[in-house]
């Protein structure tokens, strides 16, 4: 009943909705993800920080209040805490599909960890965008983007094993990870594929052989 009541609460398309209402369908804007960064780029920053806002409370607000009350403990919170970020990545209202569940993240784990690990989570991402932008020597694509997030989300599950946290956690991280890398596959696909060796040339055949 819980996992239901945190999907559901996942699953509320705000940034989306709040597209429709500044007269943008954010499914066909940039990549086309119904999210708040890309209603940010849409309808501008006050959207933006409206649908970031909406999306981090339907992660925080559940969680909060089903831990505060002592509602799930153990293993039992697994489910509970995975459910919203699997309902704004999946969800009902867009027919089975929805956003990069980044601000929905952030809203879990500060709920689950009174901001702990949402937290270091922002300090490795600030880190990792210091760091792209030196090697690129440029602006951030989608592709880094995405790929920075998931390899964020990667360093903090190394965070949780090092740190005093219930081994559930560890679940919640790993379910987490394994959400945000399918949504952002397309952009990790793109950034692998810059390092992939390009088709080996056959070399030149000895004439006198």
């Amino acid at each position: 009943m819980l996992t239901c009541i945190t999907f559901i609460c996942g699953s509320l398309m705000f940034s989306y909705w709040l597209g429709k209402w500044a007269r943008c369908d954010l499914r066909r804007i940039g990549d086309g993800n119904p999210g708040a960064y890309n209603l940010w780029q849409a309808a501008g920053y006050r959207w933006g920080i409206a649908g970031v806002a909406l999306d981090f409370l339907k992660g925080y607000v559940p969680v909060y209040f089903i831990v505060e009350w002592g509602l799930a403990e153990g293993g039992a919170i697994v489910p509970i805490a995975a459910a919203p970020i699997a309902g704004h990545a999946f969800s009902p209202f867009l027919k089975g599909k929805g956003g990069k569940a980044i601000a929905v993240t952030f809203g879990m784990w500060s709920a689950l960890t009174r901001f702990e690990v949402s937290l270091a989570y922002a300090v490795v991402l600030a880190v990792l965008f210091v760091v792209f932008r030196l090697v690129q020597k440029g602006g951030s694509s989608s592709e880094s983007d995405g790929f920075m997030t998931v390899l964020g989300l990667l360093l903090v599950g190394a965070y949780l094993a090092v740190t005093t946290h219930p081994a559930a956690y560890l679940w919640i991280w790993l379910i987490n990870a394994a959400i945000v890398a399918f949504a952002n596959r397309r952009e990790l696909a793109a950034v692998l594929h810059r390092f992939l060796p390009g088709e080996v040339q056959e070399a030149p055949r000895n004439k006198d052989a």
